[in-house]
């Protein structure tokens, strides 16, 4: 197996991983209807979210690596969006969605009972349209990677 093939599976394992991951979540916390659920949620979703963080950037230096082992990859247009799409969600993955888990778990603070605070569900409502996002770039990127399509 020469260096750049165990790169390639490593890429492909961290896809798996960090991908797998990012679309867990969102999956985990639609089920959530009472504050002892959100808790748990929010809880096992941040532990899941080491998982897509080290998934994703073991995708961003593993690619890069492969780019400068393979120069002519810096030329490829499927490169150059992958890598442009993935700089782009970031914001979104490493800030936006975390900041709302965090907020989300402060609104349950002092909660006594079981009705979710209305706070809470807001901030669920603004990480969906933001959750999905995140989905449609993993699915361009997989199929730009896979395909290579110019």
């Amino acid at each position: 197996m020469t260096f750049y093939t165990f790169l390639l599976v490593l890429h492909i394992v961290a896809a798996v991983v960090g991908l797998g991951a990012t679309f867990a979540m969102p999956a985990l916390m639609s089920t959530v209807r009472t504050v002892s659920h959100a808790r748990f949620a929010l809880n096992v979703s941040e532990k899941i979210e080491k998982f897509a963080k080290t998934g994703s950037l073991t995708l961003l230096v593993t690619g890069i690596v492969m780019a400068i082992i393979h120069p002519y990859l810096f030329k490829e247009i499927w490169y150059i969006a992958s890598l442009v799409i993935y700089v782009g969600v970031q914001p979104i993955a490493a800030g936006m969605l975390p900041k709302k888990a965090k907020l989300q778990m402060e609104a349950l603070e002092g909660v006594s009972g079981d009705e979710l605070p209305e706070q809470y569900l807001r901030l669920a409502k603004e990480s969906a349209p933001l959750n999905n996002i995140l989905h449609v770039a993993a699915i361009v990127l997989i199929v730009l990677m896979t395909v290579k399509p110019f």
